[in-house]
């Protein structure tokens, strides 16, 4: 050992006998202690704000309490997102992702799904909901937007491989309180307008989905959950640029389901986190993704308990994004009505939200990513720019929509297909409810087709 070592170990020696730190308390895992009795804390710092209610709410969750409504729908959305796994586990791009996270992160006791094989409970969550992702057949809730099983399952198998066992009783009591978080934290950010602001929305709400599910199946207390909490919100993150030519936009869930693995695990051993992180004013969860956008951290609490979000999370009937669905059951409608030959086509006119309209409303490119892009999550292709307007000058109002018009001008890919015209103008109308959102306010698009005279 050279002599530089040996000082700085002596001089270390020394801080630790004069501030009375025993060596072994510094080597064993203690819960954070309450300032008024020294005793180890349960509760969250503020038990009456909104991080404070949900936490108190977490802990004291049981199964029992959610009617059977929400627990069958808890059950659907596992069932659904276990055969999104399994969809996309060999999918191409699934493929070259696990093999790349295998290789680095080694052999492990966690399973991966379609594949056979074990790797590290990161590693793991990580790839699993980037299989679950994998071809935009997975669930999504349409007011706080974002993939729940995606971020709330993979998260949940890899904290249940250890060596406790766990009921399916626990399991689905785990799920269930993922799925209610996850798009109450969307709600309090407005929900699509996280998308229409270039957030990859589901992988900003998905880490406290994740960070709840696997706390409520360690049991935390409030005071953990707090923790919890607050590492999922400094871990949030997804721009929606990777939609373009990227792989990793699949991957954006499963970064959230391991970030939030990992701060429920670190919660659980004793480290803390950021306190009262949704109603922090500097550098808080919502203060901060929120900035100037009038957050609402009531939306957390709001019928907690009461109102369960789990029910409004939707099961796809296609492998397309969540707000084209009513464009294409307008679409079929019509098609059940009378043939659709493209040369009888004089224009299409899709409605679809400001958010949709950014979210899938693009000129598919050549590019690494480009092997299924246009063809699983485009209605057609096209370009031209938009107009942008809403109330108050605001191009969030609820009611704002964005027309674009197709025609048969030959600017499609293929002279039997319509292209697209290059003109838009803005519309505003009343909500729409459509039969695959379950009667719940969703993107509000709608399709109309004109035939020629």
């Amino acid at each position: 050992m050279s002599r530089h070592i040996q000082g700085d170990c002596k001089r270390w020696e020394a801080v630790v006998k004069s501030a009375n730190i025993n060596r072994n308390d510094m080597e064993t895992t203690t819960s954070p202690k309450s300032l008024a009795t020294g005793a180890p804390a349960t509760q969250a710092t503020d038990p009456s704000g909104p991080t404070g209610i949900l936490c108190d709410w977490l802990a004291g969750f049981d199964l029992g309490d959610a009617p059977a409504s929400a627990r069958e729908r808890a059950k659907a959305l596992t069932l659904d997102g276990i055969a999104c796994a399994i969809v996309g586990a060999q999918l191409p791009w699934s493929r070259t992702a696990a093999n790349i996270v295998q290789k680095f992160e080694g052999r492990g006791d966690r399973t991966l799904v379609g594949w056979g094989a074990k790797t590290s409970a990161p590693g793991a969550a990580l790839l699993n909901g980037t299989f679950i992702q994998g071809f935009e057949l997975d669930d999504y809730h349409p007011l706080g937007p974002l993939h729940s099983a995606s971020v709330v399952l993979p998260a949940l198998w890899a904290a249940s491989e250890g060596d406790a066992r766990v009921s399916g009783r626990e399991f689905l009591q785990a799920a269930l309180v993922g799925y209610e978080v996850g798009p109450r934290v969307g709600m309090a950010l407005h929900g699509a307008q996280m998308l229409s602001r270039g957030w990859h929305s589901g992988s900003v709400f998905g880490t406290h989905a994740a960070a709840a599910a696997v706390g409520k199946l360690m049991g935390l207390d409030a005071a953990r959950f707090e923790d919890a909490l607050g590492l999922a919100g400094t871990q949030s993150a997804g721009l929606m640029a990777a939609q373009y030519e990227a792989m990793c936009k699949r991957m954006h869930h499963g970064f959230s389901a391991r970030n939030g693995l990992y701060a429920a695990v670190l919660a659980e051993g004793g480290y803390t986190g950021i306190k009262r992180v949704f109603e922090r004013e500097y550098g808080g969860f919502l203060s901060t993704f929120g900035e100037g956008h009038d957050p609402d951290a009531s939306q957390i609490t709001s019928g907690l308990g009461q109102l369960w979000e789990v029910e409004r999370i939707v099961i796809k009937p296609y492998a397309a994004m969540g707000g084209i669905h009513s464009p294409l059951d307008a679409l079929f409608d019509i098609g059940r009505q009378r043939a659709l030959n493209a040369g009888d086509i004089a224009r299409i006119e899709c409605d679809v939200s400001h958010a949709v309209f950014h979210h899938g409303w693009w000129v598919p490119r050549a590019a690494a990513d480009a092997d299924r892009r246009a063809d699983e999550h485009r209605l057609c292709a096209g370009g031209g720019g938009h107009r942008r307007r809403g109330d108050g000058g605001s191009v969030f109002a609820g009611t704002h929509r964005r027309r674009r018009c197709l025609g048969a001008a030959g600017q499609g890919r293929g002279a039997s297909r319509p292209g697209f015209r290059h003109r838009r103008h803005d519309e505003t109308r009343p909500d729409a409810r459509c039969r695959h959102f379950h009667r719940w306010p969703a993107h509000r698009g709608r399709a109309r087709v004109f035939a020629r005279h």
